[in-house]
């Protein structure tokens, strides 16, 4: 697996708390970031010109990513257009479509006639992609962000898509795709593979890092390690007195098992499920 260093990838930090961007801010492989009004919402954000502006305060040298959040185009257009002048490092985020699924290519095409940096956001389709690399102004930066996490709950492979999107982005060299909605670590290097510009992780997931590259016979270790220390902190504890009992007797496994499950179930049978056995209440078959 490929060290951090070495990703041609931009990683973006994707959240809305503020002292998670601040810490995010502070390691120079983070390479921008974004956010939007579900995350916001979750986070307790009442203001959000008031938040945007603190973010970007903390942020001044790096892409930040701000949704808008009307329905209706017109509005949409205004709120887009606030939004850009918040600061020369802010990329504005046009949901792919509207409420009724009515394709923003007109917006898309306007705001970046303008100069407006967008980040077409929602999208989850090859042919939106396409769609959306027709309605980009050639001339000013944008961002075009496949949820691929969300095509990957479906239970679709979201790698061989989003190395189609990118080869539809060709025509436009100021386009950036985009690898939204992680659910691993993993789908870093996973966009890496599939030649995507930038991924948005959220914090939880970037504190992960460290482990990149560990030595998995080692991490076995800890993992057992942790399960022990877990199961004595919490004083579990199991009977095994009259399996001890028997050994002492002499008796052979065998035997000491069926012993023991007579005593411990005499009033149920049992069955073996799997690797495990299931208790049959009342029942009185052996």
């Amino acid at each position: 697996m490929q060290n951090i260093a070495d990703l041609h990838v931009q990683i973006y930090s994707d959240g809305a708390d503020l002292s998670n961007i601040v810490e995010m801010a502070a390691r120079p492989w983070i390479r921008g970031f974004t956010t939007n009004p579900t995350l916001m919402r979750k986070a307790g954000i009442r203001d959000y010109e008031g938040f945007a502006r603190s973010v970007l305060q903390a942020v001044p040298d790096r892409p930040v990513s701000f949704e808008v959040f009307a329905d209706d185009q017109a509005e949409m257009e205004r709120q887009a257009l606030t939004i850009a002048a918040w600061g020369p490092n802010v990329d504005v985020k046009i949901p792919v479509t509207n409420l009724s699924g009515v394709f923003s290519g007109r917006l898309i095409r306007r705001l970046g006639e303008a100069g407006v940096a967008v980040n077409v956001t929602a999208i989850l389709t090859l042919d939106q992609v396409r769609r959306v690399a027709e309605a980009l102004a050639p001339e000013t930066a944008a961002i075009v962000s496949v949820f691929a996490g969300r095509i990957a709950d479906t239970g679709i492979d979201p790698v061989p898509i989003m190395v189609e999107a990118k080869r539809l982005l060709q025509a436009k060299p100021r386009a950036q795709l985009l690898w939204a909605s992680p659910r691993e670590l993993l789908n870093i290097f996973q966009a890496e593979t599939a030649g995507c510009d930038i991924i948005t992780v959220p914090p939880e997931i970037l504190r992960k890092m460290g482990i990149v590259g560990k030595n998995l016979a080692d991490y076995s270790r800890e993992t057992v390690e942790m399960f022990y220390r877990d199961a004595e902190a919490s004083a579990y504890r199991i009977d095994t007195s009259a399996l001890v009992a028997a050994q002492l007797d002499g008796q052979g496994l065998a035997n000491r098992l069926t012993e023991y499950d007579l005593n411990r179930f005499h009033h149920g049978s049992h069955r073996v499920v799997g690797c495990g056995t299931a208790l049959v209440a009342g029942d009185a078959r052996n």
